[in-house]
């Protein structure tokens, strides 16, 4: 009995010694799979290289400051077409000077004699006879 006693504890520690020997290379393994994920981690972690970019414009632009309404804003060539015709409906005192400016298209020119407004027809005749004189000129 001592003899399959011994092969028996020479046999558990032969296993004991296997089991031990595995349970190294496993932790090895795990310890190494660790690191690699640790390592992987890191760099799909780290923070990207810092870049200054402009700002993003707004969506959507503050309104600009609003025009007052002068004579030399209706009779200036510079004036948008937009802003004519904001004179030309809502501001009837300005309609003549509309008339000198020299971007006012044929519309608005029939518009302003359709409406009317104080100094219109004055302006609109001035307007024709210089025009009328230039052309008897060049003829």
């Amino acid at each position: 009995m001592t003899i399959t006693r011994r092969m028996s504890h020479s046999s558990e520690n032969a296993r004991k010694e296997s089991v031990r020997k595995e349970n190294t290379r496993r932790e090895r393994k795990a310890h190494k799979a660790r690191k690699t994920r640790k390592a992987r981690h890191a760099t799909r972690r780290s923070p990207p290289k810092y870049q200054p970019t402009p700002r993003p414009k707004a969506l959507v632009e503050p309104p600009a400051p609003p025009i007052e309404l002068t004579p030399l804003v209706a009779c200036s060539a510079d004036t948008a077409q937009d802003v004519l015709w904001h004179i030309a409906e809502y501001a009837p005192k300005l309609r003549k000077w509309l008339v000198a400016n020299p971007s006012a298209t044929p519309s608005m020119l029939e518009y302003l004699a359709q409406v009317g407004g104080p100094g219109v027809p004055k302006a609109l005749r001035i307007l024709l006879k210089s025009l009328d004189e230039r052309e008897s000129r060049r003829n």
